[in-house]
């Protein structure tokens, strides 16, 4: 059985938006952020990891050459300065908008002691400090972060401005409080930490200081989040159809693929499109990792296709790894 489909209602799918310079290629695309300018910033995990387009598409500049052991989550803050987090590194770090490092949470190639093997979060012993394969980051209107954390730790962490710890919550589990690899992050803008609960598929919410608010549950493994100027809620579901890990098996024969579902403040769903019945053609999805919105409203999708799958033959190499949906009015 295949998966439903969900129509692509309210944008149109933009055909081969942001082509690489040529002789460049994406590799896969892991995660993508939108500057004051309406600038968008594709972290791949290629030769250029870093690469800039204008809202139309066209190619700006690149940096990162050579910096990162594999990019997986990109944040970029109200006065554009840009956070990466690198998983397999173990640090997330704050760079200026052309690629000048300012600084660096974590020690560079060191996680922290979970116990944890690798980063399937099943091996996970212990819960630990900061970091051991940290996942994403997010601002809080007050200027604080929020580090999930992530494939080899189930923690979220908490910085002032400076950098410092403030507080530390989580453990492995499926209980409030309790994750199964914390992997996407974002705070509204009333302060709400929402944390992407991944393979417990459910969102959940927390105070500034980690109380359990509640969760969403009618949801399949979401991996980023994000909010639009109405404090809409956009996720970017993985689904049940690639990057199961070993001896997981999907709920049902007929699970959904990747897919976006939109959520109001009220947390009620208004949008839904994918489904990945049809994971190339345009607004379907194979493997949704991450989400973000412009000022206009149009929504940009990464897929990180290769590791998800591409390189086992489960979708063609040629599979879109970055969509951009612009929103009609």
């Amino acid at each position: 059985m295949v998966p439903q489909t969900y129509p692509l209602i309210g944008y149109r799918a933009v055909a081969n938006f942001a082509v690489p310079p040529h002789g460049w290629k994406w590799t896969e695309v892991s995660a993508i952020a939108v500057d004051s300018k309406d600038r968008l910033f594709v972290f791949s995990r290629s030769e250029h990891p870093v690469m800039i387009f204008d809202r139309d598409g066209t190619f700006i500049s690149s940096w990162g050459e050579g910096v990162f052991a594999r990019p997986h989550g990109i944040m970029i803050g109200p006065d554009d300065t840009v956070y990466c987090t690198d998983d397999l590194d173990h640090t997330v770090r704050r760079f200026t908008p052309d690629g000048r490092l300012l600084s660096t949470l974590g020690t560079s190639g060191k996680p922290s002691d979970t116990g944890a093997t690798s980063v399937d979060y099943r091996s996970i012993l212990r819960t630990g400090p900061p970091f051991h394969f940290p996942t994403n980051s997010a601002l809080s209107p007050s200027g604080d972060l929020y580090v999930s954390d992530g494939y080899g730790n189930a923690r979220i962490h908490r910085f002032n401005a400076n950098g410092t710890l403030i507080s530390s919550w989580g453990e492995p589990g499926n209980g409030p409080g309790q994750f199964h690899v914390p992997h996407g992050i974002a705070v509204d803008s009333q302060g709400v930490v929402w944390v992407a609960d991944r393979e417990n598929s459910r969102l959940q919410r927390f105070t500034a200081d980690g109380r359990f608010i509640d969760q969403i549950t009618e949801i399949a493994r979401p991996c980023q989040i994000a909010f639009d100027c109405d404090d809409n809620l956009y996720v970017a579901e993985l689904g049940y159809r690639s990057g199961m890990w070993p001896g997981v098996e999907r709920p049902a024969p007929d699970a959904t693929g990747g897919r976006i579902s939109v959520f109001d403040r009220h947390s009620a769903l208004i949008n839904r499109w994918g489904g990945g019945a049809n994971p190339t053609a345009p607004g379907d999805f194979f493997a949704p990792h991450d989400i973000a919105i412009d000022s206009t409203g149009d929504v940009y999708l990464a897929e990180v296709v290769w590791s998800a799958g591409a390189n086992r033959g489960h979708v063609s190499p040629d599979c879109h790894t970055l969509q951009k949906f612009k929103r009609l009015r």
